[in-house]
């Protein structure tokens, strides 16, 4: 079997904030903040990668005898079990009832209505939408559909038909076009790592290998990319993506994605206590930057692991306390430049 890959340009985490340089998108960044695809589009689990790399080595699809369809698939031994239902209920979706395509003539006028330029043909391309709805676009093409990345520009009926149930207040069914995204991702020859962040959200579990899969998160680039190479007058969102973004009690509110879970404490290293803990110096008023994680050198692709620890996380040696447990004065003299010292390297690096 031919080793299956991650694509970096699918099951994204979405970028719900507003810095400066979200000037002009506003309105959107508020508008998918109070649609029930806020949880879907940005939160961000911590994903295992033997959870992922398991679930696709082995996974199968089975009709049960009520007619539904189910994937089936082994991890550590487990057999694990994924319906559209249990899509819906774990990514907060609520779209059981939603519709899943509209009629030919229906998709045409809804994307007129957004300012596409239909030309009778069902490939529809991100680039010739304005700022604003090229976000939504992206946002559904990069975190929620099933396109591992390849021609991102264009998508087809399914996304089209998901733009204007959005942009007009109607249900469209998201669990379903992700379970028959999975579903043919198991019969194509292009078989990859489908959706490692909606995996780990559905079956919540560790795996025995604790090597992560670090998900790859939107930064606020993306809105000098959305309006790259427009010219002309924006074109402005429906009204009752205004209302929703207006009333509904999340859209005004800053969004962070969801933080990082770490693996449980038992899997981590416990400090010896056989000698006497050394009482810490005094604090230091100072801004510490907290590393981030940042993509391994191995060569297999869109596998990351975390940086090694900054300067400020080294081990750090007071000198040798004194009998009764407390350090003396010229003890703390000597420690508090060396403390400045490294913090001053850190800002200027």
């Amino acid at each position: 079997m031919a080793q299956l890959k991650y694509c970096d340009k699918h099951n994204q985490v979405g970028f719900l904030r507003k810095p400066d340089e979200s000037a002009g998108f506003a309105e959107i960044v508020d508008f998918l903040r109070g649609s029930n695809l806020r949880y879907a589009l940005s939160t961000n689990p911590t994903i295992y990668d033997s959870l992922v790399k398991q679930f696709w080595q082995t996974a199968t699809a089975n009709t049960i005898a009520d007619g539904t369809l189910e994937l089936h698939a082994t991890i550590d031994t487990t057999e694990y079990t994924i319906t559209e239902a249990s899509i819906r209920d774990k990514l907060h979706l609520e779209d059981a009832s939603g519709i899943t395509m509209l009629p030919n003539n229906e998709i045409f006028e809804g994307m007129g209505q957004m300012g596409y330029p239909t030309d009778g043909s069902f490939t529809f391309w991100k680039s010739f939408f304005t700022p604003q709805w090229r976000f939504l676009v992206h946002h559904l093409l990069h975190c929620i559909s099933s396109k591992s990345g390849g021609y991102e520009n264009q998508f087809g009926s399914n996304i089209a038909t998901a733009l204007i149930c959005l942009s007009t207040d109607r249900v469209y069914n998201f669990s379903k076009l992700i379970f028959d995204g999975m579903v043919a991702n198991l019969k194509s020859k292009t078989k990859f790592l489908m959706y490692p962040r909606f995996l780990q959200l559905i079956l919540n579990i560790q795996t025995e290998n604790k090597h992560l899969y670090l998900a790859v998160t939107l930064t606020k680039t993306i809105f000098g990319n959305m309006k790259r190479g427009f010219r002309g007058a924006p074109r402005p969102l429906l009204s009752v993506m205004l209302l929703v973004a207006n009333t509904n009690p999340n859209a005004g509110q800053e969004h962070h994605a969801v933080t990082r879970t770490q693996p449980s404490s038992s899997t981590l290293p416990v400090p010896s206590t056989s000698s006497p803990p050394v009482q810490s110096p005094p604090p230091i008023p100072a801004s510490i930057p907290t590393p981030s994680p940042i993509p391994e050198t191995e060569p297999a692709p869109f596998e990351h692991t975390f940086e090694e620890p900054s300067l400020i996380h080294q081990h750090f040696s007071p000198p040798q306390e004194q009998a009764h447990g407390q350090m003396t004065m010229d003890d703390l003299l000597q420690v508090v430049p060396q403390l400045i010292s490294r913090i001053d390297s850190l800002e200027t690096d």
